[in-house]
């Protein structure tokens, strides 16, 4: 069992969001709406034992990549979760969050108020779920843990394009800067 105070964990949720987890979805992938359902079973738990449940949105205003010279999403991936869009939004059966990250990149920590309200709160356990695996979960984890939180990637409620992807990513979680856990081994006290 990984065992978390509930004062001092939170939950993060990554970009359960249409875009990525609807049949409609433009980067839609059928994993991450396999994901769902766990990801919304360790919110309600979190939840329900007082820890904290914050969520991210991957949000890209109109014109966010243009005159980038290297880091351009729509580029490698199409345009996506546009601010103000139906793919921007979360999925409907999340439960209510304490808070949301609007953020612009792969990394929840970059340019976000995330660190803030983590600090502010006295938040120093960090369990991971979401999608993608192997890019926004694991480039917000690998954040985390360069910061000394504890991070935890939740194995088994991930959303991921290939199988390989999701065990690279919690391989590289493991062996670098952080822990792997099963929902069923993940309880909040």
């Amino acid at each position: 069992m990984t065992a978390f105070d509930s004062e001092e964990t939170a939950l993060i949720v990554v970009d359960m969001q249409n875009g990525f987890c609807h049949p409609d979805g433009s980067l839609y992938a059928p994993a991450s709406g396999d994901a769902v359902t766990p990801c919304v079973a360790l919110a309600e738990r979190a939840r329900d034992a007082g820890a904290s449940v914050v969520y991210t949105r991957d949000v890209h205003p109109e014109g966010q990549f243009e005159g980038n010279r290297a880091y351009d999403e729509f580029e490698r991936w199409g345009e996506h979760v546009v601010e103000g869009s139906w793919d921007a939004e979360l999925v409907d059966d999340l439960p209510d969050p304490d808070h949301v990250v609007e953020k612009h990149t792969y990394d929840a920590f970059h340019r976000t108020d995330l660190e803030g309200y983590l600090d502010a709160h006295g938040l120093r356990d960090l369990v991971f779920c979401g999608t993608l695996a192997n890019v926004c979960v694991l480039h917000t984890a690998a954040s985390a843990g360069l910061r000394d939180y504890r991070t935890v990637i939740v194995e088994d409620a991930l959303g991921y394009i290939e199988e390989d992807h999701r065990e690279y990513a919690t391989e590289h979680a493991a062996w670098l800067f952080g822990e792997t856990a099963t929902r069923d081994a993940v309880t909040f006290a």
